[in-house]
């Protein structure tokens, strides 16, 4: 089975406004033809944050952001694995500080690194990083 680890910002890309982003529509794409998407812990709060962000910056409605929390809590159950792998504080920091990344960022980067798994994300920094370190991007 085809997997990848699934960052944040693609998935909020799905759900927040009329045009999707040509990269997350790709993406989305993939899922639709069967592959299983991989997201660590911290995924469902990184998208309610980010949709909520996006309402108050008022881009999206309430009721828009709603039925995006929706959508994807829908997604995550009937198509992604959550990695319940702890992931070491100070490991993620290493990675954070080797790559200037945010923490939230760098357990992305990590989850993909251990597990040899391509990264969909939209994040430019997490982009560089992920070359940087060997970690395939989904394209």
């Amino acid at each position: 089975m085809n997997r990848f680890v699934l960052d944040a910002s693609v998935a909020v890309a799905w759900v927040a406004g009329t045009l999707v982003d040509p990269y997350a529509a790709a993406v989305q794409r993939y899922v639709t033809n069967g592959w299983r998407v991989i997201v660590p812990t911290l995924w469902p709060l990184e998208v309610a944050n980010g949709l909520l962000m996006i309402e108050r910056r008022r881009a999206l409605t309430t009721a828009d952001a709603d039925r995006g929390l929706l959508d994807l809590e829908t997604f995550l159950a009937s198509r992604a694995e959550v990695d319940q792998t702890p992931s070491p504080m100070r490991e993620v920091a290493d990675l954070a500080r080797m790559y200037r990344l945010t923490v939230y960022d760098a357990v992305y980067l990590g989850l993909a690194k251990r597990a040899g798994l391509p990264l969909a994300t939209l994040d430019k920094g997490l982009r560089v990083a992920a070359a940087k370190a060997g970690v395939v991007l989904l394209k």
